[in-house]
């Protein structure tokens, strides 16, 4: 495998061999990506001809073959400009997968082309691979989406606030915290501030205003904590989310941790007619959204539910009421009894030996292995919601990797869960929580796409922080490494196909980690150990919108957790999920959010262009997003010092004597959005990155 040092030059890091015979050969213009101009169609169908592309600097080498499936074809020169030849061959997609890479000679040297780069000896694992038949959906391009956790959003009815002592979970009675502002507990599952689904419709119009295309929903389904990762019932949208128009009964008496007792929730969580107004709301809700040509999508916890779910019933909610059926916990009759997996078979009733995620009692572990039923009822959930009259736009999968009791039944959920899902909407996305490598469930067959933690929320913490995303660990020797930048990148980018990527998640913060902005004053911390305030103190705006740079110019959904873009800052779980700061939102940043989100939009080559990296040295990197005729540079500078930068842009296709205008300009204080024009010479960008500042160029 080729080592670049990215410290050198553009210039300097280009590969060349001096055959004698030949021009040198100019490794650098050697180029091919999944994107639509070098697959086309990006996503063929059995049977279709597929046109593979590859580009390398005009009249530099002898031959190029496509190596596809082992068999070794020959590409000619399709088209060429004054700087590139594009070579192409066509080939048929049959059923199964298309495996190639490129292979070129130039006079006595031989070298080879795949996800990676170009590499001395070919490294079968990083082929390009394109699986007929799988597509994801068009709308999610690129596009920006927008993460609520809806009980710290917006409080839009009061009506339907969880009460004090309504219910016991976890320890303790439910708390309503009645100041908006105040820091979430270091114990803040039962603590709940009021936000819901009538408050997201309320900021609808600020949400398109700001650029949102897609909302991303933390779960809504009838749950006992605040996060609702714990389900206590697929078919409904609590209502303390939705609507609650019978609420009779009283909270728990004082010292009571018998749920039994507590007939207020048990009224507002079991009645039918609270049940189906709140679905109806929620119905009314997505009719909005899709008016206003945005998306949603809803989140997924199918590995596991919560002790309070009706299918268990440990809380004895539903026991008696009813229209329910007993739950596994009551009953070894029950008709869940299959849904979990209990290890005493003499313990009934109130069976307690059932398996938790984890250890956890209160996420019983769902038994999909040992259950068809169970099954069959979560592909019916998994197509419900999709389907009229809910329509939502696809789902965002819990801990999907750990579902099921191994990995061949893994596979096996999520081969049937894609099914159900496209025959329902052919346009729902399937997007899932994943840590590490995601190759073996992005084949077509399973999910569409990621959150992007390894190849996008990681690396760049990293460089621009040097601290983890939890905040739990500095590393000195990460920040401002572009060796390790760029080499994660490029490795974990690699894991994914082309058309999973233009649609990945690609969040700074969320609910699982702390705020990025909090991260910028680089300190190790949560809130048990220093406090909620200290999140607050040594952040740097200029790092952040450095971020934000980033995050709406790589490529992939940029993804904003709620008031990231109004300057909440947090630690990791429970202090990242802060109430958002209405009335005392960072208008600049919110501003810095709006103008960059409309950059992303406007150019087609960062909603959906090839990315190359042009530059990288301490606390600098310079990359180009490009399609074949528009061309995008980003220039990225931590350093606390203006550094002067010759950058070999002809590498994403710029002309010598094109001019690059600068459109965005950030910088310690703030940024500005005047421009500036600056003409490429001798095949070079010359340009002064001014400290601490993050740039956007494009050409005219």
């Amino acid at each position: 495998m080729w080592k670049m040092s990215y410290s050198k030059t553009a210039a300097e890091r280009l590969f060349s061999y001096v055959t004698g015979t030949k021009p040198v050969l100019n490794v650098g213009g050697l180029f091919s990506d999944g994107t639509e101009y070098y697959v086309s169609p990006q996503t063929p169908k059995a049977g279709e001809q597929v046109k593979i592309r590859f580009r390398a600097s005009a009249d530099n080498v002898d031959r190029v073959y496509l190596v596809c499936n082992g068999e070794k074809i020959p590409m000619d020169v399709e088209d060429g400009n004054k700087l590139f030849d594009f070579y192409a061959a066509t080939i048929t997609a049959g059923e199964n997968m298309i495996n190639y890479y490129f292979e070129i000679h130039s006079g006595r040297v031989t070298c080879f082309y795949n996800k990676y780069g170009v590499e001395k000896e070919n490294n079968n694992d990083f082929n390009f691979e394109i699986y007929p038949g799988f597509s994801v959906p068009k709308w999610a391009e690129g596009a920006v989406f927008y993460q609520i956790f809806v009980d710290r959003f917006c409080n839009g009815d009061p009506d339907n606030d969880v009460l004090d002592n309504e219910y016991f979970y976890i320890n303790s009675g439910t708390k309503q915290v009645k100041d908006w502002f105040k820091y979430p507990e270091n114990m803040d599952v039962g603590c709940f501030y009021g936000g819901d689904l009538q408050g997201v419709m309320n900021k609808l119009d600020y949400l398109q205003d700001l650029g949102i295309d897609v909302i991303y929903l933390n779960p809504v389904f009838v749950s006992p904590s605040n996060h609702k990762y714990d389900i206590q019932d697929y078919d409904y949208i609590d209502p303390h989310f939705g609507k609650i128009v019978v609420d009779e009964g009283s909270v728990l008496p004082d010292g009571c941790r018998e749920n039994k007792q507590s007939a207020r929730y048990i009224n507002r969580v079991t009645n039918k007619a609270n049940l189906e107004a709140s679905n109806q709301f929620f119905i009314e809700l997505v009719e909005e959204i899709h008016k206003r040509g945005m998306k949603v999508i809803l989140d997924g916890v199918f590995n596991h539910c919560g002790s309070f779910n009706k299918w268990l019933d440990r809380e004895r909610i539903y026991e008696g009421e009813e229209g329910y059926e007993n739950g596994a916990y009551i009953s070894a009759d029950s008709p869940y009894r299959s849904f979990f997996k209990f290890h005493n078979e003499y313990e009934w009733p109130y069976n307690g030996s059932y398996d938790g995620w984890w250890g956890h009692d209160t996420l019983p572990k769902l038994n999909y292995e040992e259950s068809d039923k169970l099954t069959e009822y979560i592909m019916n959930i998994a197509k419900k919601w999709v389907s009229p009259p809910y329509n939502v736009d696809g789902w965002r999968l819990d801990v999907a990797a750990d579902l099921g009791h191994s990995a061949e039944y893994n596979h096996r959920f999520w081969r049937e869960f894609r099914k159900a899902v496209k025959e329902a909407n052919p346009e729902a996305i399937i997007l899932a929580e994943h840590y590490g490598d995601p190759k073996q469930w992005l084949r077509g067959d399973q999910w569409d796409t990621v959150m992007n933690y390894d190849a996008f929320m990681e690396p760049i913490t990293w460089f621009l922080c040097g601290v983890e995303k939890h905040s739990d660990e500095f590393r000195g020797d990460l920040l401002g490494n572009p060796d390790a930048f760029i080499g994660a990148m490029n490795y974990h980018m690699s894991r994914f196909q082309r058309p999973s990527l233009g649609v990945a998640m690609n969040e700074l913060s969320n609910h699982d980690h702390s705020r990025f902005l909090t991260r910028t004053n680089r300190k190790v911390g949560r809130t048990h150990t220093l406090g909620p305030d200290a999140a607050n103190y040594d952040i740097d705006k200029g790092i952040f919108r450095q971020a934000v740079v980033f995050q709406m110019t790589w490529p992939g959904a940029p993804t904003v957790y709620y008031g990231d873009e109004a300057g909440l800052c947090g630690w990791t779980d429970p202090d990242n999920r802060r109430t958002y700061p209405w009335g005392r939102e960072d208008v600049d940043l919110i501003r810095f959010h709006k103008d960059m989100i409309k950059i992303h939009k406007t150019y087609e080559a960062l909603m959906k262009g090839s990315v190359l990296f042009l530059h990288g040295a301490h606390k600098i990197i310079c990359y180009g997003r490009f399609t074949d005729n528009k061309q995008v540079i980003v220039i990225l500078n931590t350093n606390y010092e203006d550094v002067d930068l010759r950058l070999h842009v002809r590498r994403v296709g710029v002309f010598n004597h094109s001019i690059m205008t600068r459109v965005m300009l950030t910088n310690e204080q703030g940024y500005t959005l005047e421009t500036v024009d600056y003409m490429v010479e001798h095949n070079l960008l010359t340009i002064k990155a001014p400290k601490m500042s993050a740039m956007v160029l494009v050409r005219k």
